[in-house]
């Protein structure tokens, strides 16, 4: 039976995987000590729970029950656990300590799956670090290459290939499936991100389509000139190009409504950043989203051409530099219905909705039937320190994954 106790034990002892230093929420960025410690915690706890457990290249942790049959399918499910800087302790974690409680408790109650059951550890799901989202996902499923860790770096300039390296993986194995076995459904538990299940006073949402992010970097090359001596006629103003870029970005996105579409600059940085001196250099970090490619699509080029033309106009030098370019994904009617059984037969109330915001399961959904459940947080507030979900709806989520996988690894349940 899934522990209250033991699930709140363990969102305390990760709220302690952080950077102290770095301020009072959660710092516990992708391979970072926090990050690692973290990792080893939960590798800790899939092995006290019999979980046989093996990493890959990236760093993704694997826990296996073989089950009755170890030549089926498994029915994998998991999350992460890195953090956004000053983050909370619920995104992610939520998934990954259900995961781990879901074995536990099914060992508990003396069941036997016919399936095999995988509790996965995603390493780098959240962007923060190298700008890109879902990389340990995506390097289980072959999406990832040695170029693109060569090429990602965080902000001390540090590549994500010298890092993996440092922490004894094996990035030269990139670009290629890190995990060869065959998964018949793919589940994730997550807390909402939004305030949608809150407005609607529901206790669990399922999850119809997930969002991807187009994500991309302008680089801006001004005139850094004195700021008294150059009349504004003369100029040719950096920071100036950016405003307009950052405002073209929200128009663009607004103007879409159905299916709607977000932009956000999140990243602006101007050079030399001195009050007497004009700007003569800035760089953008460009997010949008839309759980509809052709519409995200459409946002990113009007964008692209905004910034040809209001650099054009300023006289400012520009380069658009591509991050990444990820799918959105619907789920399966099949998924949908049974994840809709699972909650009519538990009495929970709950609705269907689609995710704003990434997650691994989007990359799964491609390849194999994928349902996400979620539950509220409060006030929607995630990716700060004042993230919160309660711990009974923690609880619920983690009775509810055990009932998913519960089910999902009998043979006689199948997915279209």
């Amino acid at each position: 039976m899934v522990s209250k106790e033991r699930l709140m034990e363990r969102f305390t002892r990760m709220r302690k995987f952080t950077g102290e230093e770095d301020g009072p929420g959660i710092y516990r960025l992708a391979f970072t000590d926090a990050d690692w410690q973290a990792r080893n915690y939960l590798a800790g706890l899939m092995r006290e729970v019999g979980l046989v457990v093996r990493e890959d290249a990236f760093g993704n942790v694997i826990g296996r029950w073989e089950g009755a049959d170890p030549s089926l399918p498994a029915v994998m499910f998991g999350s992460h656990a890195d953090s956004v800087p000053n983050g909370g302790n619920y995104d992610g974690v939520l998934g990954i300590l259900a995961a781990i409680e879901t074995v536990q408790s099914l060992k508990e109650d003396g069941f036997c799956p016919e399936h095999p059951l995988e509790a996965v550890l995603f390493m780098c799901e959240e962007s923060s670090r190298f700008g890109a989202a879902t990389l340990g996902s995506r390097a289980m499923l072959g999406e990832l290459s040695v170029d693109d860790t060569r090429r990602l770096k965080d902000k001390a300039g540090i590549a994500l290939y010298d890092v993996l390296k440092g922490r004894g993986l094996a990035p030269d194995m990139l670009g290629k499936p890190l995990y060869d076995g065959e998964v018949k459904a793919f589940f994730e538990v997550h807390i909402e991100q939004g305030r949608v299940l809150e407005h609607e006073k529901k206790s669990v949402g399922i999850v119809t389509g997930i969002a991807a992010p187009t994500r991309f970097s302008v680089k801006l090359q001004g005139n850094a000139d004195h700021s008294g001596a150059t009349p504004m006629a003369l100029r040719h103003d950096a920071a100036c190009a950016a405003a307009e870029i950052v405002l073209a970005a929200e128009h663009f996105a607004a103007a879409e409504q159905e299916p709607p579409a977000v932009a956000t600059v999140g990243v602006l940085q101007i050079a030399p950043g001195v009050m007497n001196v004009i700007p003569g250099g800035a760089e953008l970090g460009v997010d949008i989203r839309s759980i509809d490619a052709a519409t995200k699509k459409c946002v990113a080029e009007n964008l692209k051409d905004a910034v040809s033309e209001i650099c054009g106009r300023r006289g400012v030098a520009f380069e658009i530099v591509p991050i990444s370019d990820e799918r959105p994904v619907a789920i399966r009617p099949s998924v949908l219905d049974f994840l809709d059984g699972i909650c009519r037969e538990d009495g929970c109330s709950y609705m269907r909705l689609p995710s704003g915001a990434g997650h691994d399961a989007m990359h799964w959904a491609e390849r194999v039937p994928t349902g996400m459940l979620f539950i509220p947080c409060r006030d929607g507030v995630s990716h700060n320190l004042e993230e919160y979900a309660a711990p009974e709806d923690i609880v619920a989520a983690a009775r509810l994954l055990e009932r998913v996988v519960r089910a999902a690894s009998r043979k006689n349940v199948t997915f279209a």
